[in-house]
């Protein structure tokens, strides 16, 4: 008799992506460009489109955190001290050393688990999976410090994480700062904590455990901005620094990953913030998507994660003709030419504009649309109007049929 249907879905969704994970590296090794990277965002979520990780929060007390790596391998003895300052590991307890009945040189994939469960779905298929593939298998599990005993909650989930086989497993504590609200702020501090884990480890990439909901919100969330068809492709299946974070259960409804967990015992954490209608995404999940589906009908949420693959995708395309564009209308001296910006198409043209501005010094996660809008009027709607101020004390000016864009 074969595993749980959820199961097996999960499984088949992680044993993809480490196949995938596996032919870039052998196509990496022989010099050739591989398909899922020439896609993939280079940064780590920013703000905006990529907030899906607001279902992922982790929260404990208030005050400085540290850098926390996990215990000893199950069985060893308890931790000691903890760290101090930004999460990479200096004192305390050692993440666990590499497995001996594993090749230290195969490739490290590591999981991000917050306890819930979909990271523990997640984690427990990698586990499974990849000792087949000679794939070591480690996790991470991040402290963001916004509630009394989340330090205790990330070492029950380190714990977890061993015991499902991984290593090695880290805890890392973060500060989370203010910048952008608190879902956005906690994002920031988590992608780092997990690109100096990834970094730290050596690590080929890193699994996350957003699902096809999760993916329905980001589109949602991105439609009430107005923020643009970028926004409305939701999470890439592929993105960061080198094609570092990898999303297997893009196309897998968040049920699917609970069943899977209750058919194979696996402890899951409710994180309280979930539920919270203090925070816009626990609203849209518990109030918006319900009533959307009680006004049109199931098949919401299948619907809008489609929409966010349609939106990627000519998204991606108008990226590449921006970056080909962009060497067209610059002058010889580097200058951006109005008048050949004047005769790109819109979508192109405002592409073009965002990432001058960002190549300025301005934040990519502070720059909204209004803000393009306004750069644009200059091209499009010349009356003589003066400098426009941008994030990141940038400023744009036109000058002698020129676009002058740079920190004031």
């Amino acid at each position: 008799m074969g595993p749980h249907p959820a199961v097996a879905a999960i499984r088949l969704a992680v044993r993809r992506v480490l196949h995938d994970i596996l032919d870039e590296r052998t196509a990496l090794h022989a010099g050739l460009p591989h398909p899922a990277l020439q896609s993939a965002h280079v940064a780590p979520a920013p703000h905006g489109a990529q907030a899906a990780a607001g279902a992922w929060v982790q929260p404990s007390a208030p005050g400085p955190r540290t850098a926390r790596p996990s215990g000893p391998p199950l069985g060893a003895s308890s931790p000691g001290a903890s760290s101090h300052g930004v999460p990479t590991p200096s004192r305390g307890r050692r993440a666990a050393a590499p497995s001996s009945h594993a090749d230290p040189h195969a490739p490290l994939v590591l999981v991000a688990c917050s306890g819930g469960a979909d990271s523990m779905a997640l984690a427990s298929a990698l586990a499974f999976e990849a000792p087949k593939l000679g794939v070591r298998a480690g996790g991470v599990t991040v402290d963001h410090g916004l509630q009394p005993g989340s330090d205790l909650r990330a070492d029950e989930v380190a714990q977890r994480l061993r015991e499902l086989g991984l290593d090695p497993v880290e805890a890392v504590a973060v500060a989370v700062g203010r910048d952008g609200g608190p879902e956005a702020a906690a994002r920031d501090a988590r992608y780092t904590a997990l690109d100096a884990a990834a970094e730290r480890c050596g690590a080929a990439a890193i699994l996350l455990g957003h699902t096809r909901d999760d993916q329905a919100e980001t589109v949602l969330l991105g439609l009430a901005r107005g923020s643009g068809i970028r926004s409305l492709s939701g999470m890439a299946a592929v993105s960061g620094a080198g094609g570092r974070y990898r999303r297997p259960f893009l196309h897998i409804d968040r049920q699917t990953a609970r069943k899977a967990c209750m058919a194979q015992s696996l402890p899951v954490w409710d994180d309280p913030h979930n539920a919270d209608p203090a925070y816009t995404r626990s609203r849209l999940r518990h109030e918006g998507l319900p009533a959307l589906e009680k006004a049109l009908g199931k098949g919401v949420v299948e619907a809008l994660a489609r929409t966010a693959q349609l939106s990627r995708d000519d998204a991606d395309a108008l990226d590449a003709w921006a970056s080909q564009a962009e060497a067209a209308v610059r002058d010889d001296a580097g200058c951006l030419e109005c008048a050949k910006l004047y005769a790109l198409p819109p979508a192109v043209r405002r592409r073009v504009l965002r990432r001058a501005v960002i190549d300025a010094g301005a934040p990519a996660g502070s720059l909204f649309a209004r803000h393009l809008e306004e750069v644009d009027r200059l091209i499009t709607g010349w009356r003589g109007q003066g400098a426009i101020n941008l994030p990141g004390k940038v400023v744009a000016r036109r000058q002698g049929g020129r676009l002058v864009i740079r920190q004031g």
